[in-house]
């Protein structure tokens, strides 16, 4: 995978603008400029930034040293993904899902992750499983606790998440999760530092591996669902920031 890093810069005190990096091979210019402005937009932590996010498809284009085609391509294919929204005489904004989007889709992420650890625990390996611990190793008790080390226990749970999809090996589900994943790992970002989610949240994961260790099915799906829902909670009743 491609490493990008975006900034974001103000221009005359208006709307934000995002800056990124020129691509190296300009080969399949609107595959390669989707999958950078894709990643650029899910590293932003949008819902931390206290304006709109505009894009500007000629600087971008100048940015990555394409032309604009390959962005306007992209750009399209991000509309119908949810990423952006075009706005008539105004330009492209990243979007911000509100309140009842963000709880909706971890709805649907719920019933497709519970699936997923149900199908772990009839056919998944017990090295596969024994892999979802390591990832914890770390941050388990007498380690370094998670709000300690924020940053990388958010990416750690964000990798668990995908994980748990991934090890269930149906691959419409994986399919199925994909862009709803990147809409919530934004949302994941910003939750995990809030109130006491962190050291919860690897209590949860933690009961979760347990049960997928012991082939408990339904039991791993029913733990794995309620934290999802607990996140989805948690949204309704503190994220104020979200219209």
């Amino acid at each position: 995978m491609m490493s990008v890093e975006g900034t974001i810069r103000r221009v005359n005190g208006g709307a934000a603008k995002l800056s990124v990096a020129p691509l190296e091979d300009t080969s399949t210019f609107k595959n390669r400029a989707y999958a950078a402005l894709k990643e650029v937009i899910v590293s932003l932590n949008i819902y931390d930034q206290p304006n709109e996010v505009r894009l500007d498809e000629r600087q971008l284009a100048q940015s990555l040293g394409v032309s604009r085609t390959p962005v306007r391509e992209a750009m399209a294919q991000l509309e119908r993904e949810g990423f952006v929204h075009s706005v008539p005489r105004r330009g492209i904004y990243v979007v911000r899902k509100t309140k009842r989007e963000v709880i909706e889709m971890i709805q649907v992420w719920a019933a497709l992750e519970s699936l997923a650890a149900r199908l772990i625990t009839m056919h998944a390996s017990d090295e596969e499983i024994a892999r979802l611990r390591q990832m914890f190793a770390s941050f388990e008790e007498g380690q370094d606790a998670p709000h300690a080390k924020l940053d990388e226990y958010s990416e750690v749970n964000i990798q668990f998440h995908q994980t748990i999809i991934a090890m269930g090996g149906n691959g419409i589900l994986v399919n199925l999760a994909e862009n709803l994943f990147t809409h919530m790992r934004m949302i994941r970002r910003k939750t995990i530092g809030e109130e006491d989610r962190a050291d919860r949240s690897i209590q949860d994961h933690l009961a979760i591996i347990q049960a997928l260790e012991a082939r408990d099915t339904a039991g791993a799906e029913v733990l794995v669902r309620n934290h999802a829902l607990g996140l989805a909670d948690h949204v309704a009743r503190f994220a104020d920031y979200l219209e």
